[in-house]
């Protein structure tokens, strides 16, 4: 039997991420995810792989998705709009 396709979706456990896993797996495909809470209980039973995610250390970011065909971006990167698009001609 050939190796299944890895597939990593962040926040797997999640509101959006969970349904993406769920359709994964349903193909057959292996899933894992980034995740700020890892040893949260799974809700796939153990058949999604469970990883801390790092996007503040790109050494342990590659270390995550090491082995994937695909990745799936469910986080929502949320920043300070008002400090990283402040005007200094204003300021």
């Amino acid at each position: 039997m050939p190796d299944r396709e890895l597939h990593v979706v962040t926040g797997a456990f999640g509101y959006s991420g969970k349904y993406i896993a769920a359709r994964l797996l349903a193909a057959g495909h292996r899933v894992r995810t980034l995740t700020h809470s890892p040893n949260r209980a799974n809700p796939f039973g153990g058949q999604v792989e469970a990883h801390p995610f790092h996007f503040d250390d790109l050494g342990k970011l590659v270390d995550s998705l090491r082995g994937a065909s695909v990745f799936y971006n469910t986080y929502w990167v949320r920043f300070n709009y008002a400090v990283r698009h402040r005007n200094p001609s204003r300021t």
